[in-house]
């Protein structure tokens, strides 16, 4: 038997751990991430008893994220990356700058030289994306309008994050730290250029070559009926990819693996493949909450209490208040602005590696990356909380009419119908909520079929180009009445839920009912069991997707039957 056997007690000690301490988490009604977030605290460095293996665990939790962001992916694709740029990039700079003025200013206050305030700034700036997703999944949002939105914020977050390592070495002289590396005497303007232009070429060497390549090789080896090879694939293609992107075009790991899942998206393998990783996903997942546990210290809790305090502050109140209002100004929903302050209340995995890379260069002192541990545990555990306060704000807004109008974009041109509307669409029509793949569908059928519909829809840009087609579009989330109401919905013939986001179908149904009792309700559902609890609910015509398509399976093999069985008794 080999003595070296570190990978293999940290992996039971890691799992077992988070096992015990994250179903006790759960029995007291707190979040699993906190038991698995303790876990990592005992078998720590700063516990005394039995201390796992850091560095181990650090490559086993950078393989979760690979995963993890490589599922993401297959979930996101350009057009929808595209489609939330309006509010994802304007915001998450703004946001990044605020957050980053306000650690500065706070680090400025404790003493620190420019540099250490500066990369302490940055690092309470960027939210942690594995926390995100969990968080989205849990409740339902990952393929909602709010959940596209949050991801696509925190990709803009990401790339930002990205040329910051990258031109931190460079800067780091003029900034009161190290000499600068080789690698960074090119210049800053050399640097920078260098950098962005390998993001280029990555992104570009995806978009041709990546999308030809990876769905041919995966349909090769789908073509050999091995379920092994088939999830082989898949996870060598996204840790490969990922590793390739670090390697040859200084991408970050996280987001070569969601490229390369983006990529995939546009094939037919997607589901499968987002469907054979899973298992992958949740069991790395879990160590990277372990690992963050093993970096914290208990002790700064005693030795630097107020400067804990304000940590977590920056990063659950004023990042959250200052994300919020960016979003409000531009001119998106309060629910969005909610949605977006409370995934944004935490931070990650970027945070500790700018962290390490400040240390290394001598800018940020030991105790910031101390603080930046604890701010990053607190603000993970309590984030499950952010969201049901902002569920609470959010009903409390709207039981307080007034004010929730003032928050609310006013006088939004795409939020009513224009004057010009024909009549057809304003009786007698279909509404459509939603205009992703499915409601893309669904109004091509209706059209061919000369039937007016008329489309509610959180995105704005899709808004513009339904409007600009000529098709009949409204702005706004379709739970609330006033959106219906622009819709027309009481004079409607029809209501057609094609959104992913089922969380909310009770309210959308709900407000339509209130409006128009007569109207006849369809709605999509991922699975059979959804789908009984909302026929229960009574939100009408509910359809799911492989019952459906096991239907029209069966009446096309029928026709072929019954067609061969004519030919024959017409032969004899």
């Amino acid at each position: 038997m080999p003595h070296s056997v570190s990978l293999i007690t940290t992996l039971a000690a890691g799992f077992g751990l988070a096992l015990v301490l994250g179903f006790i988490a759960v029995r007291l009604r707190l979040p699993a991430l906190v038991g698995y977030l303790l876990a990592g605290v005992a078998i720590g460095p700063a516990t005394p008893g039995f201390v796992a293996d850091g560095a181990i665990a650090a490559q086993l939790a950078e393989i979760g994220v690979m995963l993890l962001m490589f599922g993401v992916g297959l979930h996101f694709s350009v057009a929808d990356l595209l489609a939330v740029r309006r509010v994802a990039l304007p915001g998450a700079i703004a946001q990044m700058l605020v957050a980053t003025a306000m650690g500065a200013g706070v680090a400025t206050l404790w003493g620190w030289p420019l540099g250490g305030a500066l990369i302490f700034g940055l690092s309470l700036s960027v939210a942690s994306t594995v926390v995100l997703l969990k968080a989205l999944e849990s409740r339902g949002l990952l393929d909602s309008a709010d959940g596209r939105i949050a991801i696509g914020w925190l990709v803009v977050e990401d790339l930002a994050m990205v040329l910051v390592l990258v031109l931190l070495p460079a800067l780091a002289p003029l900034l009161g730290g190290d000499e600068a590396s080789p690698a960074s005497d090119r210049g800053l303007l050399a640097t920078l250029a260098i950098t962005l232009g390998q993001v280029a070429a990555f992104v570009a060497f995806m978009l041709i070559v990546g999308r030809r390549l990876f769905p041919w090789v995966l349909w090769q080896v789908t073509k050999t009926g091995s379920r092994e090879l088939f999830t082989l694939c898949v996870v060598a293609a996204a840790v490969s990819i990922a590793y390739g992107s670090s390697a040859l075009f200084g991408i970050s790991f996280a987001l070569g693996a969601f490229f390369a899942g983006m990529v995939l998206r546009e094939s037919e393998f997607s589901q499968r493949a987002a469907e054979q990783t899973l298992p992958l996903q949740d069991a790395f997942a879990v160590l990277f909450f372990v690992s963050v546990g093993m970096l914290f210290d208990p002790a700064v809790l005693i030795e630097q209490p107020l400067q804990v305090l304000a940590t977590v502050a920056i990063i659950m109140l004023g990042k959250s208040l200052a994300a919020a209002g960016l979003v409000l100004v531009l001119r998106y929903p309060v629910r969005t602005a909610l949605a977006a302050s409370a995934s944004l209340a935490q931070i990650g995995e970027f945070s500790f590696i700018l962290a390490g890379l400040g240390l290394s260069l001598g800018l940020l002192p030991r105790e910031g990356q101390s603080l930046i541990v604890a701010g990053a545990l607190i603000s993970i555990a309590l984030n499950p909380l952010a969201f049901r306060i902002a569920d609470i704000a959010h009903a409390w807004l709207q039981e307080r009419p007034r004010l929730a109008n003032r928050l609310e974009p006013a006088e939004d041109p795409l939020a009513a119908l224009p004057m010009s509307t024909e009549a057809k669409y304003l009786s007698n029509q279909v509404v459509l909520v939603g205009w992703g793949r499915v409601g893309k569908r669904i109004a091509d059928a209706l059209s061919a079929e000369g039937v007016p519909f008329v489309v509610a829809e959180q995105n704005r840009d899709a808004v513009e180009r339904l409007r600009a087609l000529g098709h009949a579009a409204v702005w706004g989330d379709a739970t609330e009445p006033e959106v219906l109401v622009q819709a027309h919905i009481k004079d409607a013939r029809a209501l057609a839920i094609a959104t992913p986001d089922t969380v909310h179908v009770r309210k959308m149904v709900d407000a339509a009912r209130a409006l128009n009792p007569q109207i006849h309700v369809v709605v999509r559902s991922h699975n059979a069991e959804e789908a009984e609890l909302l026929r229960r609910d009574g939100a009408g015509t509910v359809l799911v997707g492989e019952h459906e398509l096991a239907l029209g399976m069966t009446r096309h093999v029928l026709s072929v039957v019954d067609a061969r069985a004519g030919a024959k008794a017409h032969a004899l």
